[in-house]
């Protein structure tokens, strides 16, 4: 290869990377992988990406660089032939709540434009289609439509206000008006004339009385400017004859009533901006309220026994002496039971009373006596007596709200005047809750509602939404709606959200790094991402994907494989080549790729206990009413093509209710008839992809918590004994033990303004964490900073005498993780090792032989090899009696399970059926499933 054709990486050394070269041809689709943790994400994201950041951030000024900070230049020599570099990972997935799909692949500002620009507003009231005139069109129409009769021209003044307005009616006698229409009757202004202030008024200030001909044009010319100035841009015409009224104005206006809107901009359709927000819910779309049956768990009870949960037991304090004044109003005692209390005793208690109490305050206050004191109700007061900024005190408050579609919008998020503007009957809240195929679809056929001058103005709009919509369709996200927030989407949804914008962005001569976009993608839809990704490479880009998947691998350009094995014993470039050269090395990828190695199917399928959970009638989200049996004693996989419903089945309802049960959890599980068998299971454990640690300081020991244990056994040294050292000595976030130069981080840093921050060993400590004092206390002749140093593989053997710390880490070990030290900082493991840290810290706690294990995803981030140590960890865990539910799209999983539900058939509003449920072999032969169809294709190669 040519050497401006290639990207050179030379003397890569960042985290497990042994000094390596590595040249990876440009404009060229290609896949990096090998073991988890063998140095693969360390050489694309840590080493590739981290310098090209680096190099853009060089080209800013030096006085912006001091706003943005600076990259670290990565452990490398040298790289050349980089291009501009984007990233497009898992983790930044935003948790905003005003972050939408819409917002994130930017379609709601096209969506926006084309409503503020070719949409038609309806009148709330009527329904007609609302219409704007300029004042010669209103005149012609005047002259039309009243040649002949006597009328007024009114301007509105006060629309539906309280008070007497006496100033306002002398400032307009100053100026010479002599009549209005107040309250729909004419009246002649008055010396001091004024209005019951405590009422709701209307004022039309008439302008002008006169009879319509074609010689009054000039007089109703200048009398309309004059009623549209001081009606600010709306008018109103009275006839005498008829005593009617007919409304006239620059802005939209229902020609009926005389409602009149604004004419639309964009952000009228912004649910984040104030203009367009819901002022009930500022935009979010749910409100929280509190939720009675949190309440009053028990209506039985009194107030003076606790019946109101926040208010507790009767205490001797002003509020009891608040709701006793409160029964004597409303004519109930503190003794009575609270479901006797009337509803409007109720209200009292919970919403406020209007008016204020009488309360002695002899015995709460140094000012005594008898004073009024307003009763704002129940949730003013969770307010004022705790502080809403503490996390105790909003965590305690929390569990009495529940959040529910905002009253007003009806979860919309925007003002009612935004949604009565329509295209083709639809308003932008109908559009937007679409699915994507939906939407997609209904915009094929837009330019049907379009007037020609509305299809002109629409054009470039409409191309550029489709084509969006097209990205996103290819990447298999057809089944999410735009309004649908990023929140909720998965890690592997997020990912392809960005690829969908970046593709759509059509940059060009960019390097695209992408970490495993293929995670949460069923078989089905995997070759729609790599022909996007193949589209990305043709527009004259370069595509670097970290990936394990075999359909990847061989639709790639070049393949670099890292290994041989993960943590220390990998970080080198075992092969590098085209898909054909790869087969021909000696890695363990290419062991698996041709065959020579193989995760087995079991010969024989585990019977189960015999027992049974039977969900019935779940109907949360897409899910169509199902009922589904999880047999207890198997490895259950539930699978579906993405978007079917199988997080919604197992995440938000079987995993709430079982967590409900078992630990009083507040989670709330979506709709569902009934469950049984739930006490046959009497422990949960949740095994998901969220990270870790989020700082160096947490590491693999310190979160399996055997950190715990070793400080235990550091303490009862003799060396320990003697100097009265306990536990805490040992610990290098704590004061005592630790180095208090580098506060227990081994390396300080050293700040430099415009350059990066230099991590320097520390001087006092010579990068061993902890004081002379602690490190001179050994076991078996190592200190506590040689053991953080170890591996796991050489902890187990050094501490397997004893049963606590053994346990612990042998777990670990048996994840495939026997590589890790203890002492590494979580913010360095893989998003695969994160898991599998997980995994082994629930392992290593004592199972009841009746627990039920959930895992999202397990193989993400997984090589072949991995996901075989994976499954063996898995059988071990139903083999010793319990239940292991798995959401998983990964074959290799699928075919040695027990038991398959698949859902589907479609993604979105076509899924959330159950298609099959039985053994691989029964589920290979369902025709209409996906999974059962790739398991056959996949029979013919394993023997299943």
């Amino acid at each position: 290869m040519k050497r401006e054709e290639t990207i050179e990486v030379l003397g890569a050394r960042v985290h497990n990377l042994k000094n390596i070269d590595v040249t990876i041809p440009r404009h060229k689709l290609v896949v990096v992988t090998g073991l988890s943790g063998s140095g693969k994400s360390s050489l694309a994201f840590d080493t590739i990406y981290a310098e090209g950041q680096r190099r853009y951030m060089e080209t800013l000024s030096t006085y912006a660089r001091q706003f943005v900070g600076t990259m670290e230049r990565p452990d490398v020599d040298k790289i050349t032939g980089l291009s501009p570099v984007v990233a497009i990972e898992q983790k930044t997935t935003n948790k905003n709540p005003r972050s939408t799909v819409g917002t994130v692949t930017e379609i709601n500002d096209f969506l926006r434009l084309l409503y503020a620009r070719a949409s038609r507003a309806y009148s709330p009231a009527t329904g007609e289609e609302m219409v704007h005139y300029s004042d010669e069109q209103i005149l012609d129409l005047i002259l039309r439509d009243f040649a002949g009769r006597r009328i007024a021209l009114l301007a509105p003044i006060v629309k539906g206000r309280k008070g007497h307005y006496r100033e306002l009616f002398e400032s307009l006698v100053k100026k010479g008006y002599l009549h209005a229409r107040i309250d729909g009757q004419m009246c002649e202004f008055s010396t001091g004339m004024k209005l019951d202030r405590y009422k709701i008024h209307t004022i039309d200030l008439v302008v002008d009385r006169l009879r319509v001909s074609e010689e009054s044009r000039d007089r109703l010319m200048t009398s309309l400017k004059e009623s549209m100035r001081q009606g600010k841009g709306t008018m109103a015409l009275y006839d005498y004859d008829t005593e009617t009224m007919r409304y006239y104005s620059r802005h939209l206006m229902c020609p009926t009533t005389g409602v009149a809107f604004e004419d639309p901009a964009p952000h009228t359709f912004s649910f984040n901006s104030p203009k367009g927000a819901c002022p009930r819910c500022n935009g979010l779309g749910v409100e929280a309220v509190f939720d009675r049956s949190k309440i009053i768990p028990d209506p039985k009870k009194s107030l003076r026994a606790g019946g109101i949960e926040p208010f507790g037991p009767y205490r001797n304090n002003m509020l009891f002496a608040l709701l006793e004044m409160l029964g004597r109003r409303y004519d109930f005692t503190l003794d009575d039971p609270v479901q006797s209390i009337s509803e409007e005793g109720m209200n009292a208690i919970l919403y406020g009373d209007s008016e204020p109490l009488t309360v002695d305050l002899t015995e709460f206050a140094n000012a005594g006596g008898k004073r009024l004191v307003s009763w704002d109700g129940m949730a003013e007061w969770i307010g004022r007596n705790f502080d809403e900024d503490s996390k105790r005190g909003e965590k305690w408050r929390e569990q009495f709200l529940v959040y529910k579609p905002c009253s007003v919008c009806g979860g919309s998020r925007l003002r009612s005047e935004a949604l009565q503007f329509r295209i083709g009957g639809r308003n932008i809240a109908e559009v937007s809750a679409m699915s994507i195929s939906d939407f997609a679809d209904w915009m094929s056929r837009i330019e049907e509602h379009f007037t020609e001058k509305e299809r002109k103005i629409a054009q470039e709009v409409v191309k550029e939404i489709r084509e969006r919509l097209r990205f996103l369709i290819e990447v298999g996200l057809g089944y999410l709606s735009l309004s649908r927030s990023s929140r909720s989407l998965s890690g592997g949804e997020s990912q392809r959200i960005r690829l969908a914008t970046q593709v759509g962005s059509k940059l060009v001569n960019v390097l695209y790094i992408l970490d495993e976009p293929s995670i949460g993608l069923h078989q089905r839809d995997n070759r729609r991402l790599i022909r996007s990704l193949q589209e990305l490479r043709d527009a004259g880009n370069s595509v670097i994907v970290v990936e394990h998947d075999e359909e990847m691998m061989r639709s790639a350009d070049w393949i670099v494989d890292v290994g041989p094995k993960a943590g220390r014993k990998g970080g080198h470039v075992v092969a590098s080549g085209t898909f054909d050269d790869i087969l021909r090395s000696d890695s363990v990828t290419a062991d698996y790729l041709t065959g020579r190695r193989r995760i087995e199917v079991p010969a024989t399928l585990r019977e189960g206990n015999g027992r049974h959970i039977v969900l019935r009638g779940a109907s949360g989200n897409n899910l169509k009413h199902i009922d589904v049996d999880f047999p207890l004693g198997k490895l259950i996989l539930v699978t579906g093509v993405s978007g079917s419903g199988k997080s919604t089945l197992v995440n938000e309802t079987l995993r709430p209710i079982l967590s409900r049960k078992l630990y009083r959890s507040l989670d709330r599980p979506l709709p569902y008839d009934s469950i049984e068998g739930i006490e046959h299971v009497d422990k949960l454990v949740v095994v998901d992809q969220s990270p870790i640690g989020r700082t160096p300081r947490s590491n693999p020991a310190t979160y399996s918590n055997v950190f715990a244990d070793i400080r235990k056994l550091f303490e009862m040294t003799p060396d320990a004994q003697v100097r009265g050292f306990k536990a805490g000595r040992f610990s290098f976030n704590v004061k005592g033990g630790r180095c208090e130069t580098c506060r227990g981080a081994g390396v300080q840093t050293i700040e430099m303004n415009f350059l990066p921050d230099v991590y320097v060993t520390c001087k006092s400590c010579g990068g061993h964490r902890y004081n002379r004092e602690t490190l001179e206390v050994k076991y078996k002749g190592k200190n506590i900073d040689d053991v953080l140093n170890m591996t796991v593989n050489m902890a187990v053997e050094f501490f397997e005498n004893i049963p606590s710390i053994y346990q612990k880490l042998r777990a670990i070990q048996e994840v495939g993780l026997g590589y890790l030290t203890l002492g590494q900082p979580c913010t360095t493991l893989s998003g695969g090792e994160s898991q599998r840290i997980k995994l082994a810290a629930e392992l290593s706690k004592r199972d009841t032989g009746s627990t039920l294990y959930i895992l999202d995803e397990p193989t993400t981030g997984l090589h072949f090899e991995d996901i075989r140590q994976l499954i063996d960890v898995l059988n071990k865990l139903v083999d010793r009696g319990n239940t292991v539910v798995v959401i998983e799209h990964n074959l290799d999983v699928v075919k040695v399970a027990d038991w398959i539900i698949d859902i589907g058939p479609e993604g979105g509003a076509a899924g959330g059926r159950v298609l099959a449920a039985g053994t691989p072999h029964e589920v290979a032969a369902v025709e209409q499933s996906y999974t059962g169809r790739f398991l056959r294709q996949m029979g013919a190669l394993t023997g299943l």
